[in-house]
């Protein structure tokens, strides 16, 4: 019998089913909290995370026996990564099991936006029927810039070459890749002057807090639509209020946010906040990009085989 494994994050039975083929005993706890966890982590081997848990150095310290941390999805700033390698914890995260489900969500946002299906949805709810008030735009021949371009980047653009858009792609780590119908940029320059839509597809680091910031909204030469389904800090609220109000952003479709959820929003933030919700020209969704039934079979899956294969 190996030792012992904390599921701290909702998981697909696949993943549980495997463990428990591997030897390992589980100790299922969706519900964890961040208080209780110092005295309950240094009794696990493994432990398989969401985003309940912040294991960070504090947290780590307490994890004596602990070999391995697999990550439900992609976001690895929840974890100390340097401490986790200091102590000889291996990570594993699962990027490539909900990238698809992430590439339609993006899809979906974007089109409901343009065509006014949210709004005019709700309109004729209330027995409005608007026609010319909701004339929209299409995708067609349009161009899109993403930037990042690891998992769920490809995964979108392989939906909106359906719709025979011109694809510009940035990702300082990934400069030259072949694909078809995609254009690989070696820098932001013809996203800047060319892109209608700018879709962020970044993991959060030092690097990438802010990315989008009010330098970034005033080197775009055109107006255009931002899109982001990867982490709420990539976007600085401040410059995307600003690029609203100027009109200088046509809308925004936004699954994350700087602050999430809205219960834990400081004030500042819940006021401006509170204006963005408001406008038409905005979709928001509580981070649910990744969050489908499927998704949550893959990445379990995608995990078992990481595991399998570190696991001897």
């Amino acid at each position: 019998m190996k030792g012992r494994v904390l599921v701290a994050a909702p998981v697909h039975s696949v993943l549980t089913n495997g463990l428990r083929k591997m030897g390992f005993s589980l100790a299922i706890n969706e519900k964890i909290s961040q208080a209780e966890a110092p005295g309950l982590i240094g009794d696990f081997e493994g432990i398989v995370t969401s985003t309940r848990l912040v294991l960070d150095a504090q947290l780590l310290q307490h994890a004596s026996k602990l070999k391995w941390i697999a990550r439900m999805g992609s976001g690895m700033e929840i974890i100390d990564l340097d401490f986790a390698r200091a102590k000889g914890i291996t990570c594993f995260s699962s990027p490539e099991g909900n990238a698809n489900a992430v590439g339609e969500h993006a899809v979906g946002m974007l089109l409901s936006l343009i065509r006014n299906i949210n709004t005019s949805n709700l309109e004729v709810k209330d027995d409005n029927w608007l026609r010319e008030e909701n004339r929209g735009i299409e995708l067609e021949g349009r161009t899109i810039g993403l930037i990042g371009y690891g998992h769920t980047g490809p995964a979108l653009a392989k939906k909106l070459r359906g719709f025979d858009m011109n694809i510009l792609v940035y990702d300082k780590y990934k400069p030259n890749f072949p694909e078809d119908g995609v254009t690989a940029l070696s820098d932001l320059n013809r996203i800047f002057d060319e892109a209608e839509i700018v879709s962020f597809h970044l993991p959060l680091t030092a690097e990438t807090h802010h990315y989008f910031n009010e330098d970034f909204l005033y080197k775009m030469r055109r107006p255009f639509i931002l899109v982001n389904t990867s982490r709420g800090t990539v976007i600085e609220t401040t410059a995307l209020a600003e690029g609203l109000q100027t009109g200088k952003i046509l809308g925004a479709c936004l699954d994350v946010l700087e602050y999430e959820p809205i219960a834990k929003m400081p004030g500042e933030y819940k006021q401006l906040f509170d204006e963005i919700k408001q406008l038409d020209n905005v979709i928001i969704t509580p981070h649910i990009a990744g969050y489908t039934h499927e998704a949550l079979h893959k990445m379990s899956e995608v995990l078992l085989k990481k595991l399998q294969g570190f696991i001897v």
